[in-house]
């Protein structure tokens, strides 16, 4: 294997690997692994590769490969480092890109200072997939599924911790057809208190298309007002999401940070 280029990021906690590169594949699967391993690599959340773009429109696309080397269709968070990355790149403090995901196009406008930026970015629409029921510490609960370009199960109050979710999450992802991301919600005061297990990845401390997910469960639940940012807090920090009420379009506000870049050998 070739040397690699990387750039560390996180967003709200969520960490990744940004590698540009000419095309999909610089980046296997096992590689992909071997990098993000917290032990004997580098350590991420997963690897973002940042390749050209197929529309004359959109700056680049991100694709995106879990710990596991799994390929979701996703990243909210994943999508503000490339967004970073790119202003970075660009030498701009602020800038509106066009991202292409295989979930389609995303938006994102970036406030950066220095290796910082605030960020709010196109979500895309939710849409809802009725509901699923799964035991959770013997008690029968209600899943709302939610599709944001990869699949959520969301539920509201149901008391667990974050060993709990490590066992309840891999088992009811394993209940969906293409497995799906795990939130569970407590509601606070205003706010939407939420730990996520991720598909390919495990309990994270963010996942930004899980708190768009989440934001548009609780707007058509009656949990969250349309039209108004709510604020859904992760273990790794806070994202501002605001749903529309006619589309279920998602617009979420949140950080990302460079962490470092090096090189990695073969």
């Amino acid at each position: 294997m070739d040397p690699l280029n990387f750039v560390k990021y996180e967003g709200a906690g969520n960490d990744f690997l940004v590698v540009e590169a000419a095309s999909e594949r610089a980046v296997s699967p096992e590689r992909a692994i071997a990098l993000c391993d917290r032990h004997y690599g580098i350590g991420a959340d997963g690897v973002l590769l940042v390749v050209p773009a197929t529309e004359p429109k959109a700056r680049a696309r991100m694709v995106v490969l879990n710990a596991d080397g799994s390929r979701p269709e996703m990243c909210g968070n994943g999508l503000r480092c490339v967004a970073l990355h790119l202003a970075r790149r660009d030498e701009l403090e602020r800038a509106s890109y066009s991202l292409e995901t295989d979930a389609g196009e995303r938006t994102a406008e970036v406030e950066r200072s220095g290796p910082a930026a605030q960020i709010t970015q196109g979500m895309g629409r939710g849409r809802l997939c009725g509901t699923t029921r799964f035991a959770v510490k013997g008690e029968d609960r209600d899943f709302l599924l939610v599709d944001m370009g990869n699949p959520h199960a969301v539920t509201f109050g149901a008391p667990l911790t974050e060993a709990e979710l490590d066992l309840v999450g891999p088992a009811l992802s394993a209940t969906q057809p293409h497995g799906a991301n795990v939130e569970i919600v407590t509601p606070v005061a205003g706010r939407l208190e939420v730990l996520v297990w991720e598909r390919g990845v495990g309990r994270t401390l963010a996942c930004g298309t899980g708190a768009a997910g989440v934001a548009v469960a609780a707007a058509t639940t009656g949990l969250a007002r349309f039209g108004v940012p709510v604020e859904v807090r992760l273990p790794g920090g806070s994202l501002y999401v605001t749903v529309d009420e006619k589309t279920l379009n998602a617009t979420m506000r949140g950080p990302a940070r460079m962490v470092f870049s090096g090189q990695v050998g073969a």
